[in-house]
């Protein structure tokens, strides 16, 4: 008798290939058998017009932090994720010494958008090197599987200590590093994890570690893949990287790249497509090169306390150094406005605010007498002052103590351009982002959406397409063996949805981080059931109770 059947689904294995209808068996935490008529089962789902696909593999998370106080890093198995990747772009808390800790906090509060408070209650520091917080994360068990990267920032602290924002690495320091990438990858590192994106920057505008790294020192820690013939190399990349450095690194070591974040703006259309063009020719002469992209308009929702979408601007600079109601001070200065629109008039290829004003609405105002502007435009309130977008936002935002809430909608905007990328053949879909910027967004949902609103509601993509892109295909580029595909002896993460109402339910505040501070997250639509090694961790949306902590940290990867 196996432990459980699936009756009747129509199932889509995570291959692309067409969907067939069929019964699916579980024995432990294995699918036993695919196929018509099985037999019985101690528990038996009637799946009668219902898709049964793969568990949805999220590739770029930054659970790291939130892993270490709430093992459901929720909320992503209650939206289908099954299997979910941390430590991307680098941006880790292990390897950290005790003395580091702080500054490692400080920096994750301005470059993942996390409260400062949450993080120091929270953490759980049982672990000083990268072996020991894998060990710890193995201990601890979690809801989905996790793999994890060794990531860069974290690696530069921890060899550098403060230096690593304010200098190249020494030939000595560069070979320390790369020992511990090797010594990562033995022990189960999914791959090697950085950034030299403009906005990735830490506490009081320093840019994060990674940004300070030479091309010896990023020749060298790649290098690392090679010669360890296994990991991918993952990059957020900045405009000062080419696809053409990135070729040569997988051309040299061996090895798949990721190049994150492809998202659409609309002030540079099209620079995306021109990138994945690149990668497209680089897979033309045999690298594993991939582009990251998104199908979820990229919004922020914050107040100029915490400004994320203006601090990739080297003008910002000045408020991000200030401490305190200082910042008001530098708001109010002439010249810091003008240096500010003078840059935002000089197009970027990456920058996530661009001087779109219609784009960034006032959500919530912090005083009564002011409600009745909610909802409205920047850039049309600011015309009906007769007034500077910037320079009203400022003010507005100074008479309020800074605690109107703005919402941008950043970047992905033009869904014509998204459909485009989505459909690309070079393109990765993920970027969910999940476990950072908890205060301004939540696309844990990203795959719902995927199969939701660019499957059922847009018809941009097929619904088989979808699910690979969600499930085999990640799985086959990070090299995760037994995932991502409904198979006989493949484990048992399973995801079993309704196409005519799967999606994403709208964005709502929650006051359960530690301390109960405040995040954003969303509801599952459509959402029947999901499995995580052949344990049902999810129904309708919400966590199963008693479910425990079924997921696997994943350490063996495909060459």
């Amino acid at each position: 008798m196996y432990d459980l059947v699936i009756r009747g689904a129509r199932v889509i294995d995570g291959t692309g290939a067409p969907e067939r209808a069929a019964d699916l068996a579980v024995r432990g935490d294995r699918i036993a058998e695919i196929g018509p008529s099985l037999g019985p089962g101690r528990e038996e789902i009637g799946a009668d017009g219902l898709v049964l696909c793969p568990g949805i593999i999220d590739t770029h998370t930054h659970y790291d932090a939130q892993i270490t106080w709430d093992p459901g890093v929720t909320p992503s198995p209650e939206l289908g994720v099954t299997t979910a990747v941390i430590g991307n772009c680098g941006f880790t808390i292990a390897p950290c010494k005790p003395h580091d800790r702080d500054l490692t906090m400080r920096n994750l509060t301005h470059v993942e958008g996390m409260s400062l408070e949450v993080l120091r209650d929270g953490i759980n520091w049982d672990f000083e090197t990268f072996p020991q917080y894998l060990d710890f994360l193995e201990a601890a068990g979690a809801v989905p599987n996790i793999a994890a990267f060794i990531g860069h920032s974290s690696l530069r602290t921890w060899v550098m200590g403060e230096e690593a924002t304010r200098r190249d690495a020494t030939s000595g320091e560069i070979n320390e590093m790369r020992s511990i990438v090797l010594d990562a990858l033995k022990v189960g590192a999914v791959g090697f994890a950085t950034s030299t994106a403009g906005q990735h920057n830490g506490e009081g505008g320093v840019p994060m570690p990674s940004r300070l790294a030479g091309e010896a020192e990023m020749r060298a820690l790649t290098g690392a893949l090679g010669e360890a013939g296994r990991g991918l190399f993952m990059l957020t990349k900045g405009s000062g990287t080419s696809i053409e450095f990135l070729e040569d690194l997988a051309a040299a070591n061996g090895r798949p790249v990721m190049i994150a974040a492809l998202l659409h703006n609309s002030t540079r259309p099209d620079q995306t497509f021109e990138d994945l063009r690149r990668i497209g020719a680089a897979q033309g002469r045999g690298r594993n090169l991939y582009g990251q992209v998104s199908c979820c308009p990229l919004t922020n929702d914050f107040t100029m306390r915490s400004p994320y979408p203006f601090e990739g601007l080297a003008a910002w600079l000045p408020a991000m150094q200030a401490q305190g109601d200082e910042v008001k001070a530098v708001f109010a200065d002439p010249e810091f406005r003008a240096r500010v629109k003078a840059e935002l008039e000089v197009p970027a290829a990456v920058r996530l605010f661009n001087g779109e004003w219609h784009k960034l609405n006032l959500l919530e105002a912090a005083m009564a007498e002011n409600r009745n502007l909610e909802g409205q435009s920047v850039g049309a309130l600011a015309a009906a002052a007769d007034r500077d977008p910037l320079d009203w936002m400022l003010d507005f935002s100074i008479s309020e103590n800074l605690e109107t809430v703005f919402t941008a909608v950043l970047l992905n905007s033009d869904e014509a351009a998204v459909g485009r990328m989505l459909r690309d053949p070079h393109a990765s879909i993920s970027l969910s982002d999940a476990g950072a910027h908890l205060t301004f967004f939540c696309d844990a949902g990203f795959g719902l959406h995927l199969l939701g609103h660019w499957v059922r509601e847009l018809g941009a993509l097929p619904l088989e397409e979808a699910v690979w892109q969600l499930t085999g295909r990640p799985a086959d580029i990070f090299g995760i063996p037994g995932r991502g595909r409904l198979e006989v002896a493949a484990a048992a993460d399973l995801l079993l949805f309704d196409p005519a109402r799967v999606g994403r339910g709208p964005a709502r505040r929650v006051h359960d981080l530690p301390g109960g501070a405040p995040r954003l997250t969303t509801s599952a639509l459509g959402l029947e059931g999901v499995w995580v090694n052949g344990v049902k961790v999810a129904e309708a949306g919400a966590a199963v109770p008693g479910r425990g902590r079924p997921g696997r940290l994943l350490r063996d990867f495909a060459a």
